[in-house]
């Protein structure tokens, strides 16, 4: 008698053929066994080769591999703001953005009609094309703080100073007396 919990056929039938999902368990089961007779740890899963001794293991070969490395070519976006975060340039780089980028960060139709002038203590001065549009655009006024923030981040700009067109000047040339000027002198 064998001490195998599983029944035995009679020695004159043959074994009926394992076909399917039985067929991989009988090879996984054989597998283990075989493992386990070698002295190997079975059903613990494979180690992931992302870990600590993974990265440090790659440094030492010498070479990247097929995935992305700190030593492979790097955008150079991604280096300069890796600079100017290292440097404390980033409050400096974010005012520059709403400037330089302003189109983008704010939009066409409303690019087209404004300009920003300046960026002082987190407020923003804008030129508008006529009295119509610096209404309008002080109107929108929560909007546009919400694009600029969404462009550079929350507290670059903190407020908007919008001003109108100004009116000509009466003064011309360097030398001029005070007062209402060529008018004073009418009837």
């Amino acid at each position: 008698m064998t001490d195998d919990s599983e029944p035995t056929a009679p020695a004159g039938t043959p074994e009926p053929e394992v076909k399917g999902i039985d067929l991989a368990r009988r090879a996984l089961e054989e597998a283990r066994a075989a493992a386990k007779a070698s002295g190997k740890s079975v059903g613990q899963g494979r180690r992931s080769g992302t870990g600590v001794r993974a990265l440090r293991a790659r440094r030492r070969r010498g070479w990247s591999g097929p995935g992305p490395d700190d030593r492979d070519p790097q955008p150079f976006g991604a280096l300069t703001s890796a600079l100017a975060k290292q440097r404390g340039w980033s409050p400096k780089v974010s005012e520059g953005t709403v400037l330089g980028r302003w189109v983008q960060v704010v939009g066409e139709d409303i690019a087209a009609h404004a300009e920003p002038t300046g960026l002082r203590d987190g407020i923003l001065s804008v030129s508008a094309e006529s009295t119509a549009w610096a209404t309008q655009l002080r109107m929108m006024q929560s909007q546009i703080l919400a694009k600029i923030a969404a462009a550079v981040g929350n507290g670059v700009v903190k407020s908007l100073r919008i001003t109108g067109p100004t009116a000509p000047s009466w003064r011309k040339g360097e030398r001029h007396i005070r007062g209402r000027g060529p008018r004073d002198t009418y009837g």
